[in-house]
């Protein structure tokens, strides 16, 4: 058997709620890990990190791609992952989420969320003795975005300097994605309609992240000027899911201006990239067209597994 690679001990223990709760180098070694961690499994040989560890993954919205890749990485890391949804636990039964934590905290090794409010992400951070990751909430989705950076790297070589373009709803992915580039140098520029505009204090904060890296961030409405000359443009759906009801009065604000489409494109860098967190709604905020020729939306899809097993190996590893 390979050696395995030495990870550094000092994220043991830590809870994985946002980006910016991390350096830009411990990000730099997070993408490293990932990327170390799918070189491995794409050789067949097995990285056992996680070995006698148990993972619980507990869920309040439903999921593909986050419980599939948790689920599955978990298994690549020689650990037991336990899926716990809502409807399975007291916590669905009014069981207060500290007692979760607390209880959780003497049976798991580390925790997985993902929900609506942030609150509970943080509240069970706070009483819980083991990791906790943060799957989603309605405020931030950083393993969407660390997955989107190491996708990023693997298409582009370096980040620091980038131009990425988030297209739609101020949303947990705008969020997190002007934390993300903001902490590695990327030029972050968000094209939102008013009324759908990201949280003032995350981009205050992502702003001041950017100004020790040597990025920016912005906010804009208008998509043309926004995707002009860029590297990466990115979008998501016009509703989320909690949204529903609020579809048909989206729709009537987004459509035809805020989709990446030909017209977007064609401003943008010729080889610029496009991602998406999927699901995908084509015809809505990206046509059919552009979302075929854009494959790499499937590596952002697949990187979700490796970024995921790098927070994984690096949080719930001992100290010692």
């Amino acid at each position: 058997m390979t050696e395995l690679m030495t990870l550094k001990k000092d994220y043991a223990g830590r809870d994985f709620l946002s980006l910016l709760d991390y350096s830009t180098e411990d990000l730099q070694y997070f993408l490293q890990v990932a990327d170390y961690l799918k070189a491995e499994h794409k050789a067949g040989r097995p990285t056992p990190y996680l070995q006698g560890k148990t993972m619980g993954l507990i869920f309040e919205k439903s999921s593909t791609r986050t419980r599939v890749s948790f689920e599955t990485g978990i298994y690549y890391l020689g650990g037991q992952g336990l899926f716990l949804s809502s409807n399975d636990l007291q916590i669905g039964r009014g069981e207060p989420i500290k007692d979760t934590a607390r209880v959780l905290s003497r049976f798991l090794n580390g925790m997985m969320i993902r929900t609506f409010s942030h609150d509970i992400v943080t509240e069970l951070a706070e009483y819980a003795d083991i990791p906790v990751i943060n799957g989603l909430t309605d405020l931030l989705h950083p393993c969407q975005v660390l997955a989107d950076l190491q996708t990023i790297r693997e298409h582009k070589g370096e980040l620091a300097g980038l131009k990425m373009v988030f297209v739609g709803d101020g949303n947990n992915m705008a969020h997190s994605i002007m934390n993300g580039g903001a902490r590695m140098g990327m030029h972050v520029v968000c094209a939102c309609p008013e009324g759908y505009l990201p949280d003032p204090e995350i981009v205050a904060a992502a702003k001041a992240a950017a100004e020790l890296t040597g990025g920016s961030v912005e906010v804009m409405q208008d998509p043309l000027i926004a995707c002009q000359d860029a590297d990466v443009i990115y979008t998501d759906v016009w509703a989320s899911m909690g949204q529903e009801g609020e579809k048909a009065e989206r729709e009537a604000v987004f459509a035809g201006v805020y989709q990446v489409n030909d017209a977007v494109m064609s401003v943008a860098k010729p080889d610029a990239m496009v991602l998406h967190c999927l699901p995908a709604h084509r015809g809505e905020e990206i046509t059919e067209e552009v979302f075929e020729s854009h494959p790499e939306i499937f590596d952002e899809a697949e990187n979700r597994l490796y970024a995921q097993m790098a927070v994984m190996a690096l949080l719930l590893q001992d100290a010692e």
